[in-house]
C-alpha cells in the first residue's frame, strides 16, 4: 500500500475527543499529556540505551545509573501506555461472542464492558496506592540515583486513573450516543486494511 493510500487511516494526527464541553476538553488535556510522555520516554530510553552501549565500548564501562534510567521510564511509558491504547480503542479484545450480538445488544455489552474494567481499573488503582505508601514507609532509595524509589512507581496509580477515567468516558459516550464506541472517540468496526504481500 502507498504511503498516501485512502484505504489507510493515519491516527496519529491530533485527537479529538467525543465528548461533549468540559469532559471532552479533559479528555484531550489527558490524551495531550499521555502523547508527550509516551514520546519523551521512549525517546529518552533510545537516547540512555545508545549512550550506554558507546560508552561500554569506548570507556570499557557503561554507566552505572542507565539500568535505574530505563526501569523508571519502561514503568512510565507502560502505565501511561494503558491510558492511551484505551484511549484510541486498542487494547485487546476477544470479540466472538461480541460480534454475535446484535447491534442494540453490543451497545448494552460495551457499555458493561466499559463500566466493569472502570471498576477494575480504579480498584488496581487503589491497591497501587497501596503499594506506593508501603514503599514511601519503608525510605527505600535507588542506589545509583539516590531518589526515593517510590517516586518510580507513582505512575501506576496515575495510569490506572487515568484508564479508569477513560474507560467510565467510554460508557458515558455510549450512553449518550446512538453509535456503539470503543472508546470515547473510536467508532465500533473493523477496517478491512490488508494488503497483499
Amino acid at each position: 500500500m502507498s504511503e498516501n493510500s485512502p484505504d489507510l487511516e493515519d491516527d496519529t494526527g491530533t485527537y479529538e475527543s467525543g465528548l461533549p464541553g468540559f469532559l471532552g476538553t479533559i479528555d484531550e488535556i489527558i490524551a495531550k499529556t499521555e502523547a508527550v510522555m509516551l514520546a519523551v520516554g521512549v525517546i529518552l530510553m533510545a537516547v540512555n540505551t545508545c549512550i550506554n552501549v558507546i560508552a561500554r565500548f569506548v570507556f570499557g564501562e557503561g554507566l552505572f545509573f542507565s539500568g535505574e534510567i530505563n526501569r523508571i521510564l519502561i514503568i512510565l511509558i507502560t502505565f501511561a501506555g494503558i491510558g492511551y491504547a484505551a484511549r484510541h480503542g486498542r487494547h485487546i479484545r476477544m470479540s466472538a461472542v461480541y460480534d454475535a450480538v446484535p447491534p442494540k445488544g453490543r451497545k448494552v455489552l460495551m457499555v458493561f464492558i466499559a463500566l466493569f474494567t472502570s471498576v477494575v481499573m480504579f480498584f488496581l488503582c487503589y491497591h497501587s496506592y497501596g503499594y506506593v505508601e508501603t514503599l514511601y514507609s519503608r525510605g527505600r532509595i535507588l542506589p545509583a540515583l539516590g531518589f526515593e524509589i517510590w517516586w518510580i512507581y507513582v505512575w501506576a496509580p496515575v495510569g490506572f486513573a487515568i484508564t479508569g477515567i477513560q474507560y467510565f468516558l467510554t460508557a458515558i459516550k455510549n450512553l449518550t450516543s446512538k453509535d456503539v464506541y470503543l472508546s470515547t472517540g473510536v467508532i465500533d468496526g473493523y477496517a478491512d486494511s490488508e494488503s497483499e504481500v
